[in-house]
């Protein structure tokens, strides 16, 4: 396989696809629930076998990527954060692109853009990024990282927190799972949607959507 890319363009040795979908994974995990990526859950979320993960992290560990404890959590260093930031950033602008631009919905764009994120070049990620305005965020909320590994993530928490009669902006709602996002649509709910608590979606939605809580009280709710 072809080594990708780092973000300056040079290509590094043993950067395939694979090792930026485990590095990436690594990231997203704890990007909104800080705690130990263990090597059940990143076999569970790439759907694969607890060896083929425990092979997979050992290499990333020789390459200084990432670290393991034994029988704990996988981690990751300096190096394989930014390489990390990296895949986030083309898979976001990707997703943006491809809602802003070619029409697809919220709901579809993740399995497109997990695909393009390795076949693009840096070139064409600079492009789209410039041609949408530098957004700061995709189209399900999550930050994009700047070219510099910056990410300005909002201070939201999980919509679950809200008390009853507490208001919220949506800020996030995770494209964990597709249906969840089209139930969203079908109830008029999307990022800014305010929200009062409690709201009538299900259990697996509330439980994918953060807010940022509002500076008003919800008035005649």
């Amino acid at each position: 396989m072809t080594p990708a890319r780092t973000p300056g363009g040079r290509r590094e040795p043993g950067l395939t696809a694979v090792a930026q979908d485990y590095l990436k994974l690594v990231w997203t995990l704890q990007e909104w629930s800080p705690g130990p990526v263990t090597t059940s859950v990143l076999a569970e979320r790439l759907g694969v076998g607890a060896p083929t993960v425990s092979e997979t992290v050992a290499r990333l560990v020789a390459r200084g990527w990432v670290e393991h404890e034994r029988y704990g959590g996988v981690s990751l260093t300096p190096d394989g954060q930014a390489l990390a930031l990296a895949t986030v950033r083309r898979h976001r602008l990707i997703e943006t692109w491809l809602v802003e631009h070619l029409g697809y919905g919220w709901d579809e764009v993740h399995d497109e853009a997990e695909v393009l994120e390795h076949a693009v070049s840096d070139v064409f990620v600079e492009r789209v990024d410039a041609r949408l305005g530098r957004p700061v965020r995709d189209p399900h909320g999550d930050p994009v990282p700047a070219a510099d590994g910056t990410v300005r993530r909002p201070d939201a928490v999980p919509l679950v927190e809200l008390a009853p009669g507490e208001r919220g902006r949506v800020a996030r709602v995770s494209d964990e799972d597709p249906e969840v996002l089209r139930e969203c649509t079908a109830a008029g709910v999307g990022l800014d949607t305010l929200l009062t608590a409690p709201v009538s979606l299900s259990a697996a939605a509330v439980r994918a959507i953060r807010v940022v809580r509002a500076d008003t009280p919800a008035v005649g709710r």
